[in-house]
C-alpha cells in the first residue's frame, strides 16, 4: 500500500493540472475568438462557458484532498501552547483525544455527506446502471453549465472526509507506538538539499 502514502499529492496535482489546463484554454479561446481570422467563425462557435463551472468544482475537490494532506503532514494551524506545558503522559492523552476527535467528526461529515450523495442521485445512477427499477426514484438534480449530475460534484464531500478520517485514525496510531505527530517545516524546500549538496562539494 506504498501508493497510499502520497495518494492526496497525486490527486491534488492531478486536479490543479485540469483546473490549470481548462482555464488556460478558455482564455486563448477568448482572447483568439475576438480577432478576424479565418478560424473566427470556427471559435466562436465553441461553447466554453462551462470551463469556469468546471474550475471551481475542481479546486473544491481539490480543498478536500488539501484536508486530508494538511493532516498527515502536520500543516494544519493548531494551537497547541496549553498542551505542550502538560506533562507527556496528560499530553499523549490529550492529543490523542483530539486526534480522535477529529475523526469522528471527519468520519461523521463523510457518513452523512455518502447519504446526502446517495439520496441526491447516486442511488438512481447506481440502479440504472444495474438495470434495476428506478421508476420510484428521482433521477437528480444536474449543475448549470457542465449540465453534470451533482452528486458526482458532491462526491468530493464523502470521499475527501473518508480520506481525511483515515489520515486522522493514522497519525493518531502513529503517535500512540511512537510518541511523534508529523511535523512540517515552512522553511524547508523539498529537492533543495539535494541540490545543494553537490555545489558544496
Amino acid at each position: 500500500m506504498k501508493w497510499l502514502d502520497h495518494l492526496e499529492e497525486w490527486l491534488i496535482a492531478t486536479l490543479m493540472g485540469a483546473a490549470t489546463l481548462i482555464i488556460f484554454v478558455s482564455v486563448v479561446h477568448r482572447y483568439a475568438s475576438g480577432l478576424n481570422t479565418p478560424l473566427q467563425d470556427w471559435l466562436l462557435g465553441l461553447n466554453l462557458a462551462w470551463a469556469q463551472e468546471a474550475t471551481i468544482y475542481l479546486f473544491v475537490w481539490m480543498a478536500k484532498f488539501g484536508a486530508a494532506y494538511g493532516v498527515r503532514t502536520g500543516i494544519h494551524v493548531g494551537v497547541d501552547v496549553l498542551i505542550n506545558q502538560l506533562k507527556p503522559d496528560n499530553r499523549k492523552k490529550f492529543v490523542l483525544f483530539g486526534l480522535l476527535a477529529g475523526a469522528l467528526f471527519t468520519g461523521a461529515v463523510a457518513t452523512m455527506g455518502a447519504g446526502f450523495v446517495w439520496h441526491n442521485g447516486a442511488n438512481f445512477a447506481f440502479h440504472s446502471f444495474l438495470g434495476m427499477d428506478v421508476s420510484e426514484m428521482i433521477e437528480g438534480p444536474t449543475t448549470p453549465d457542465l449540465e453534470w449530475p451533482t452528486w458526482i460534484i458532491y462526491s468530493a464531500i464523502p470521499l475527501g472526509s473518508s480520506l481525511m478520517c483515515f489520515r486522522f485514525l493514522q497519525v493518531a496510531w502513529n503517535f500512540a507506538r511512537t510518541g511523534e505527530l508529523p511535523h512540517h517545516d515552512h522553511g524547508h524546500v523539498d529537492g533543495l538539499d539535494e541540490e545543494t549538496e553537490p555545489a558544496k562539494a
